[in-house]
């Protein structure tokens, strides 16, 4: 019989205690009370965090109306192993590894104590078994972005046979969307935007056409496609718009995108997470990690800072926690 592993009563984390810049309001705390888990939930010892523009954004107080109340441990992603598990838990077991998105609704009371803490209690529905293959870094990667890419794609209906355009390829989500759209969706075409030097990765992701928006390539693109899928929300979003077949459809994970485009707001789901596990451990469909990644947990304040460059490859990952 496995031991139960010793909880601590408080625990190390980055928290912030106001809105504002996270790179300014974001303090090292040694000393925050270990959340106490409820009947469906797990008590994760965190080994790694990725880090997602919802975190800064959440930061800023951009749905300060439905955020839970401050003091505030930021973090959405998370893999770590199971220390205690809610009288309610069917899937889960102490010393299992798990890894998912910790907050159902992103912006409706997500959690105030997030994966940027050595332990953070979770909802078992979020999350999923870490695939095998996968380190724990790798791990904490994917959940956000995943679950993005394959909701999005499947809001508007993707199937086989059908072609894409992914712009932001090279991103957390975009990156994914790419792998998904062939692997998962089996998508007859895969196009997709990035910066100049970024176009090997996109063609080593599965993109059968790699376009260097910073040269105009995109204005350029006769071609058009079933599926527009817009990761960056920027002004990208209105030129690729003339890249959308008659009765094609177009899907941003940003807020304020096209009015013409359906807007993917995720929500978390481990058994997303289950449906794609064959697909990552068969390794069909890849974590990409920035190469700055791992940051040290010393170091999320400069991970942030760098995060909101949007020069970022793949995901930021915090690793190892504390």
């Amino acid at each position: 019989m496995a031991s139960t592993p010793t909880i601590p009563s408080h625990i190390k984390a980055w928290v912030y205690s106001e809105y504002g810049n996270i790179e300014e309001t974001l303090k090292f705390e040694s000393n925050i009370p270990t959340p106490q888990i409820k009947e469906d939930e797990v008590l994760i010892k965190v080994v790694a965090a990725a880090l997602n523009p919802v975190d800064y954004k959440r930061a800023l107080g951009f749905f300060k109306n439905t955020d839970s109340p401050l003091p505030t441990v930021p973090g959405y992603d998370v893999a770590g192993v199971v220390v205690s598990v809610g009288s309610e838990v069917k899937k889960f077991k102490v010393g299992d590894e798990v890894y998912g998105d910790i907050n159902e609704n992103p912006i409706n009371n997500p959690k105030s104590v997030g994966s940027l803490a050595e332990y953070t209690a979770v909802e078992e529905k979020v999350l999923a078994h870490k695939p095998s293959n996968l380190s724990f870094a790798e791990a904490a990667s994917l959940p956000l972005a995943i679950i993005t890419a394959y909701q999005g794609l499947e809001r508007v209906e993707f199937s086989a046979g059908k072609s894409v355009l992914v712009l932001g390829g090279a991103g957390g989500v975009g990156s994914l969307v790419i792998q998904l759209a062939k692997q998962v969706f089996g998508a007859s075409k895969v196009a997709a935007t990035a910066s100049t030097g970024k176009l090997d990765l996109l063609r080593n992701l599965g993109a059968d056409l790699a376009i260097d928006y910073t040269k105009g390539q995109l204005e350029e693109l006769e071609e058009k496609f079933d599926v527009v899928y817009d990761t960056v929300g920027q002004s990208e979003i209105d030129r690729a718009l003339k890249a959308v077949k008659e009765n094609g459809k177009v899907v941003t994970v940003a807020a304020h995108g096209s009015s013409s485009a359906t807007f993917v707001m995720r929500i978390s789901d481990g058994t997303v997470l289950e449906k794609l596990e064959p697909y990552l451990e068969s390794g069909k469909v890849k974590p990409i990690l920035d190469p700055k990644s791992p940051f040290s947990f010393s170091q999320t304040v400069e991970a942030f800072a760098y995060l909101k460059t949007n020069r970022a490859i793949g995901k930021v990952v915090i690793h190892p926690i504390p």
